[in-house]
Order: structure tokens, then C-alpha cells, then sequence
């Protein structure tokens, strides 16, 4: 872990990009002046320009700098833009992909030396430092480097470390998932517009009722369905709700819309 001095981030004026530099950046896992991040155009220099990093259009590079790379392009450029860098990779080089689809194998083909690939799966609430990002480390990793790129994700919430195999169930769930909360936010919300409370109150609210019971869940480590119970009073409001959405097939959809998700996302996997 103490080799990786130097930090490179192709891609890294996009969203994921960007938020995982403002983490790494600020829990002090780098100095700026050992971070470079590219980006296709000059004009992205603007979006990172309050972070004081390198900035710079050549991803190869780059590559050539630093002792580790994140990867945070679209699932199309990925292969290529590897693949373009091949001359500048090292041996042993870390390379950690926040790309959806592309698996480890492939990139170290494209690096064309016995690059260390890790593949990770962050999601949007990177950008306040609450994502869940699985990790996956590629035959080739070694235990330090996983372990500094585990550090890397936690700089924006929590990590976790599972085999290749799961990564597209962690995108439907995981990855996709945040959107699946707005939406019960934002029924939640409606609900209670619905009941005649103002809208910025009930939005507040609704979104603080996610939070508290996701915090309920990680803190206590107990099963949701049994802190579902300990809120469900015999004959009292609670139940009436819950038999509202297990009639109209709340839970079944949610399984459902994670099931979907990870289907598309082997599918993109399948592509390349």
C-alpha cells in the first residue's frame, strides 16, 4: 500500500470521477500535487480546477506517472481507451475500473502486461460520501493493493469485497438501487401530500424515514423484518400500511426492479 504515491484518474471530471477525488483528497489519502485526473476534452479542466490536481488530456500519460489508475470512463470507451494506454502500463500496476460490464479479464488483456485489475461498483451517493461500492480484485492483485483500494471507496462511505461473479447483482442492487429509493421517497412524499401535508415538509420527511431506517438496520445489525415488528402495533396504524403495499405488491416489485437491473447489466457484460 505504502508503493501507490501516485494517483491517476481517467475520467475523472466526470460525476463518479470527481467525487471519489474530493474523498481521496480529503480524508488525505494523497496530496494533490501526486493526483493527475484526464478527461477527452480541455475545457473538463474547469470542473476539477478547485481541487488543484493535475489535469491533462493525454491518458497514457498519465498511466506512465502514476502507480495506480482508476478507471472511470463509459462502458464504450473503456476497452479502447485501455488499450491505447498499453505502452505505458508497468507490470504490476494497479488499475481499478469503476466501469459497468467490462470484467477484469478483459482489461488485462487490453493493458497487454500483467496489470493488477481491481472492478468496483460505487453508486451516485459517492458525491455525499454514503456510496456502497463492492469491490473485486482480478487474479493478479495482490492483498496490499487491495486493501489501498478498499480504503479508496471508503473515503466515500462503505466497502465492501466480493468475487467477479456477484458484480452484476451488486449493480442491480447496489448501483441502480438509490433510484429505486427515490421513487419510495418520492411516493412516500406523495402519500403525504395526499394526507394535506405541504410538499417540502413531506419530501423532508419522507427521505428522513429512509435514513433512519437504514440507519436502524446498519447500527443495530438486526433484520429488518424484526425492527418491522418492534413498529407494528396489533391493530394499530402500521399494519394497516404494510397490508396496503404487500396488497398492491410492493415487495415483489422492488425484488423485481433489482432482478431487472442485473439481467441488463450481464447483458452489458456480454457485449464487449
Amino acid at each position: 500500500m505504502n508503493d501507490i504515491r501516485k494517483l491517476g484518474v481517467i475520467g475523472g471530471a466526470g460525476m463518479i470521477g470527481k467525487a471519489l477525488l474530493q474523498g481521496i483528497l480529503k480524508r488525505k489519502l494523497f496530496k494533490p500535487a501526486n493526483v493527475w485526473v484526464t478527461a477527452r476534452h480541455e475545457e473538463s479542466r474547469e470542473r476539477v480546477k478547485d481541487l488543484a490536481v493535475h489535469f491533462s488530456t493525454d491518458n497514457a500519460q498519465i498511466v506512465r506517472r502514476t502507480d495506480a489508475v482508476i478507471l472511470a470512463v463509459p462502458p464504450d470507451q473503456a476497452v479502447q481507451c485501455v488499450v491505447e494506454c498499453r505502452d505505458a502500463f508497468k507490470d504490476g500496476q494497479l488499475l481499478i475500473s469503476v466501469v459497468t460490464g467490462v470484467s477484469t479479464e478483459e482489461l488485462e488483456a487490453a493493458a497487454g502486461k500483467a496489470v493488477a485489475v481491481v472492478r468496483a461498483v460505487p453508486n451516485i451517493a459517492t458525491i455525499v460520501e454514503a456510496s456502497v461500492t463492492t469491490i473485486a480484485p482480478g487474479r493478479r492483485v495482490t492483498p496490499e493493493q487491495t486493501a489501498f483500494t478498499k480504503s479508496v471507496f471508503e473515503a466515500v462511505g462503505a466497502a465492501l469485497t466480493l468475487d467477479e461473479r456477484h458484480l452484476d447483482a451488486c449493480t442491480g442492487l447496489a448501483g441502480c438501487g438509490p433510484a429505486f429509493a427515490f421513487k419510495v421517497i418520492e411516493s412516500l412524499a406523495e402519500g403525504g401530500v395526499k394526507m394535506g401535508l405541504p410538499r417540502d415538509a413531506s419530501r423532508k420527511m419522507a427521505a428522513w424515514v429512509l435514513l433512519g431506517a437504514a440507519q436502524l438496520v446498519l447500527k443495530t445489525g438486526r433484520h429488518p423484518a424484526d425492527l418491522k415488528d418492534e413498529v407494528t402495533t396489533p391493530g394499530g396504524c402500521t399494519i394497516d400500511g404494510i397490508a396496503a403495499l404487500e396488497e398492491r405488491g410492493l415487495p415483489i416489485a422492488l425484488i423485481a426492479a433489482v432482478e431487472a437491473s442485473s439481467r441488463k447489466a450481464s447483458r452489458l457484460r456480454l457485449r464487449h
